[in-house]
């Protein structure tokens, strides 16, 4: 088995964890300046249902981490097999701190700058590695 294919794997899970404490740090300083109190926050609610009333810059900090809740389980998902499968190769590994990299870019981007159609080509190319790999996936299993 080649670990090394795991290892942006794990980078990307720190650094979603980054991203966790990025909002957190925004959204509460942000929710004080307004009122909010979490204490009296209606049962059920929802860290969507603050973003309207904070500032977008700070909104855009808890939907890149929403973000990062989503795609990227296919992306551990794949690495899984590949790890698993003995099927990493050389490319998947480059490939996947593509990846990796390109994910961190989004998150900065939107987090700070959030032009969509720059953020949504840092989305396509990650997407392309992810597909790419994906298909070594399979392969690696049949």
């Amino acid at each position: 088995m080649n670990t090394d294919i795991l290892a942006p794997a794990a980078a990307l899970v720190v650094w979603s964890i980054i991203m966790l404490f990025w909002m957190a740090g925004t959204r509460l300083p942000a929710m004080s300046k307004i009122g909010m109190d979490l204490k009296q926050a209606a049962p059920g609610g929802r860290g969507q249902d603050i973003d309207p009333n904070v500032p977008p810059s700070v909104a855009w900090k808890s939907h890149n981490y929403a973000h990062l809740m989503e795609q990227p389980t296919i992306f551990y998902a794949t690495i899984m097999i590949l790890a698993l499968s003995g099927g990493a190769t050389d490319l998947s590994i480059a490939l996947a701190w593509g990846y990796t990299v390109l994910r961190v870019i989004h998150s900065i981007w939107q987090a700070t700058v959030n032009t969509v159609s720059i953020r949504f080509m840092f989305f396509l190319v990650s997407t392309l590695c992810l597909t790419i790999l994906a298909i070594q996936a399979l392969i690696a299993t049949i």
